[in-house]
């Protein structure tokens, strides 16, 4: 029986929130809310839960339902190209990319596309996230294309930098000698069911595909085979990962609101925004382990993308979101904490900790340094240890400092806990839109840019857009030279 189905092995990996540091007796009036003011919500925040409830039920929320998902075709798919191919190159964007980047860091070797095979135990993974002409062409030198396969992925089929690094790709797979006509065995598409020119091309050239669930927004698609095959070729276990998000998920279904990470940090995310003496516009997130950088990435859309809005849902102009930041201890101590402690208190903090690391290194004693002060103090600790001194340290500084801050906690890094994190921010970042008021699977800001980009590269179809936007630049320009 696999470990995760046992039920005292899920509650001891459960994801914990510690919340204590934002309120006025840890942070004082100008940092912290009153209790009063988070329980004032419960009752709201069980409406939304109830909300959430119906809607899942309606099929309107599909991200909820996505760990119950089959993936054999997906592990298939691994299986009939781990031996042909050594390379994974994504091309994708935004949501399209990041998700990829967040589970291949946190849950491979730090090294992984530079350890030999027989140790990787996957295939080495590249995520092209920008269409930069150097990055791509660098990316390109680096590629040994026969043993290469390429995951294009966009769920509207029609994203124009995955189209255009595509377009790139297939005449690289097309010129080289050993792969030309043979070129469709390096290309895996991943895109709608069944709309968009890419959907169209996959059906017409009989490419390999999978598909990116109706009602799945980019930024929630990091559970679907955006993901998830990535995360396979890698060597990831992708069942730990969703059967770690199932349990976040029933969590937050069956336990009451007031009692889950995800409620809890959305309520005080918007009690924060509101601080009626220092509002807390700005949302930095600062994990204590290497591994989990990149959800911070990925985290910042999903938060930037699904809550910073124009217009309230009754259509009144609110222009609300929290400015997400990301930050990685202990680099970042030496970088950013310097302002978090002494500039503006406009800031809420939220640290992700590990109790435990895959590896740690055990310091020894030096006699060549033994009249030094400097060193040997650390004699017998480990570099694990040195870090969550060091994480305290910043939390107690901070708290120090009136500047509040929460701790999301998870015993170890790995596959079951990660898809548990994923599921939780993608709650609390459902939540906070219904407390905010806003829709938070909408993006028309994103949108307005597509459209003019599309324009200035001549699509057919965006004649008089670009027309528009010319005469606009040429009336606007200003040098100073």
């Amino acid at each position: 029986m696999r470990p995760w189905n046992d039920t005292a092995w899920k509650n001891s990996m459960r994801v914990r929130l510690a919340i204590a540091n934002v309120f006025e007796e840890a942070v004082g009036p100008e940092g912290g809310i009153a209790r009063a003011r988070l329980e004032s919500l419960y009752d709201r925040l069980r409406a939304i839960q109830r909300e959430i409830a119906v809607k899942r039920e309606a099929g309107a929320l599909p991200f909820l339902d996505l760990p119950k998902q089959d993936v054999s075709a997906i592990l298939a798919c691994v299986e009939q190209n781990r031996t042909k191919f050594e390379t994974f190159v994504v091309l994708g964007i935004g949501g399209s990319a990041l998700g990829n980047i967040a589970c291949h860091t946190a849950l491979r070797h730090p090294y992984h596309n530079f350890l030999p095979a027989d140790r990787r135990g996957g295939m080495r993974i590249e995520v092209a996230d920008n269409i930069d002409p150097d990055r791509i062409a660098g990316l390109f030198d680096t590629l040994d294309l026969p043993r290469t396969v390429f995951n294009v992925i966009t769920k509207s089929g029609s994203t124009a930098e995955t189209a255009s690094t595509f377009l790139a790709v297939k005449k690289l797979l097309q010129d080289h000698p050993r792969i030309g006509p043979g070129w469709r065995e390096h290309v895996i598409v991943t895109t709608d069911p069944v709309a968009g020119d890419l959907r169209k091309f996959a059906s017409r050239e009989g490419l390999v595909s999978f598909d990116i669930p109706r009602g799945v927004g980019g930024r929630f698609s990091v559970l679907t085979p955006v993901g998830l095959l990535s995360a396979a070729m890698s060597g990831i276990d992708i069942e730990e990962l969703l059967a770690g998000a199932a349990d976040a998920a029933e969590y937050h279904a069956s336990v009451p609101a007031e009692k889950c990470p995800a409620f809890a940090g959305a309520a005080l995310h918007y009690l924060m925004y509101n601080h009626p003496r220092a509002p807390k516009r700005l949302a930095v997130m600062m994990p204590y382990s290497h591994a989990l950088k990149d959800v911070t990435d990925w985290f910042r859309q999903l938060w930037a993308e699904s809550l910073g809005k124009e217009k309230a849902l009754d259509g009144t102009i609110v222009n609300v979101g929290p400015t997400p930041i990301k930050a990685l201890g202990v680099t970042d101590q030496h970088s950013q904490v310097q302002l978090y402690i002494e500039g503006p208190n406009d800031k809420l903090f939220t640290f992700v900790e590990t109790e435990t690391f895959q590896n740690d290194l055990v310091l020894p004693f030096d006699n060549d340094l033994a009249d030094l002060g400097a060193f040997n103090y650390f004699a017998g600790k480990t570099l694990g240890q040195l870090l969550h001194a060091e994480q305290k340290a910043t939390t107690l500084a901070l708290t120090r400092r009136h500047r509040p801050n929460l701790t999301i906690s998870m015993r170890e890094v790995r596959p079951y806990t990660v898809g548990q994190l994923f599921m939780l921010l993608e709650i609390q970042t459902v939540v906070a839109g219904a407390l905010f008021g806003i829709n938070p699977f909408d993006q028309p800001g994103v949108e307005a840019g597509k459209i003019a980009t599309y324009a200035l590269m001549d699509r057919p179809g965006y004649e008089n857009e670009k027309n528009a936007i010319e005469q606009e630049i040429s009336t606007g320009a200003e040098w100073v030279l």
